[in-house]
């Protein structure tokens, strides 16, 4: 168990995630200027956390491996898989979520009828994805010069 915990890859990787997920928090508090302690938690926003964390990890295991290891290969390929899904399927999921909720709002206004909204936030634009993966790469070369 040491050993998994001592992987320097795998915490700069969890450092990016966290450190993306606790921004979004701050971004928010200034963006709308109340707190929100559902934005530690929740998907999209700014900045993409599985695009740093994703990144981050690619990241070191060019660092440890090189570039043209075999493993760094299957990470760079998991995070550009993971980015595009971030920012294409889900984002599309998300513009879609929003449709149907305003087609509730207008068709449904004043009946009695329930009123669960669809998740709305579930993707990221393209700038939110390439600040995470960003921050990521930044984390990872900071933490593995250590």
């Amino acid at each position: 168990m040491s050993e998994l915990f001592g992987n320097r890859v795998l915490q700069a990787s969890v450092m990016a995630w966290a450190i993306a997920q606790i921004s979004k928090f701050f971004i928010d508090l200034l963006w709308r200027r109340k707190i929100n302690f559902r934005a530690l938690t929740t998907m999209g926003g700014m900045p993409s956390s599985h695009s740093a964390a994703v990144s981050s990890l690619a990241t070191g295991i060019a660092i440890i491996d090189g570039m043209g290891s075999t493993l760094f290969a299957l990470a760079l390929w998991f995070a550009a898989v993971t980015m595009y899904d971030a920012a294409g399927i889900r984002r599309s999921a998300m513009i879609q979520a929003k449709i149907l909720n305003q087609m509730i709002d207008e068709l449904f206004q004043g009946h009695p009828i329930s009123e669960v909204k669809l998740r709305e936030l579930l993707g990221h634009t393209p700038i939110e994805v390439f600040v995470g993966m960003l921050l990521g790469i930044g984390v990872a070369y900071w933490w593995m010069a250590r």
